[in-house]
């Protein structure tokens, strides 16, 4: 058995075109256009190509974007004050903090002060909370696990009553992930460094989400025939036979697990491409609410 490709650049593509037509549908209503604010502090490349392709998502589905830089050396009344004045104006739906932060500034006290109505990367402490509670729903979903939920519904993945595997436990992808899970209905076991015999647990799966950062450590033979298999990871290998003198893998030895697995995501191309297209989602939702409060 041979899996099915779960086509990541596809998927995300179709729910940008969803987003483009919520925002017509806004405007067409004679409400305002939606708007994300990224703010980037200091020189940090990757950052700035993240924030760079954030903002030109948020064009091409309508959205108005604002960008705003801050020196590495800026305080944190600095960040905190440009924060405060994001939260006070209407224009900006949403408030994206680019991470990390240079190491002098709190991260977490920069993105407790993020207003709840616009927290679209979906980490204040009251939207994880309200995640993790039963009977309670968050206002925004952190964009990466958002994604992988997003893909498994999308490929008609059912994951009520599925026994579902997360490996990783960060704040970012895999306690979320896990959370989402168990508020749909699966039997969700949560893995990392201390769980004993490891393949094993990954073996019982009828959904595995790998976001430990370990390049191609899930093997074909921990991998359940039949599984679902989403592979968040993106690391880099040595490969002197490309231009780039390295390539990119995922968490999942794919050529092995694809050949078990019912359905699987690739690296790159997969999980990634999603991350931005929920936060547009994310954002088109925060403006449906500023219209209709």
């Amino acid at each position: 058995m041979t899996a099915e490709i779960i086509d990541g650049k596809k998927i995300a593509e179709e729910a940008r075109l969803e987003v483009a037509r919520g925002v017509e549908n806004l405007l067409a209503a004679g409400k305002p256009r939606p708007g994300l604010a990224t703010v980037l502090v200091g020189e940090d490349p990757a950052s700035q190509v993240y924030v760079r392709s954030k903002q030109k998502a948020c064009a091409q589905v309508g959205i108005e974007s604002f960008g705003y830089k801050l020196p590495a050396t800026a305080s944190q009344e600095e960040v905190d004050t440009l924060v405060a004045e994001l939260n006070a104006n209407p224009q900006v739906n949403g408030i994206l903090v680019q991470l990390p932060l240079p190491k002098h500034l709190d991260e977490e006290r920069v993105l407790n002060a993020i207003s709840i109505e616009k927290d679209v990367d979906g980490f204040h402490p009251l939207n994880i909370g309200r995640l993790a509670q039963k009977g309670r729903d968050p206002l925004f979903i952190p964009c990466t696990p958002y994604g992988v939920i997003y893909l498994l519904e999308q490929t008609g993945t059912k994951i009520s009553g599925a026994n579902a595997v997360v490996l990783g436990r960060s704040n970012i992808v895999g306690m979320p992930v896990a959370l989402l899970l168990v508020r749909g209905n699966a039997t969700v076991t949560i893995c990392h460094s201390r769980t004993r015999d490891l393949p094993s647990v990954t073996r019982s799966a009828d959904i595995l989400v790998a976001a430990v950062g370990r390049a191609e450590m899930v093997r074909g033979d921990w991998v359940k025939p039949g599984a679902v298999v989403i592979d968040v990871g993106v690391n880099r290998v040595d490969d002197p036979t490309v231009e780039k003198g390295y390539r990119l893998v995922g968490d999942v030895a794919f050529d092995e697990v694809k050949e078990v697995a019912r359905a699987i995501t690739p690296v790159p191309g997969g999980v990634g491409p999603m991350t931005i297209a929920m936060l547009l989602k994310n954002t088109l939702h925060a403006a449906e609410l500023a219209a209709n409060s």
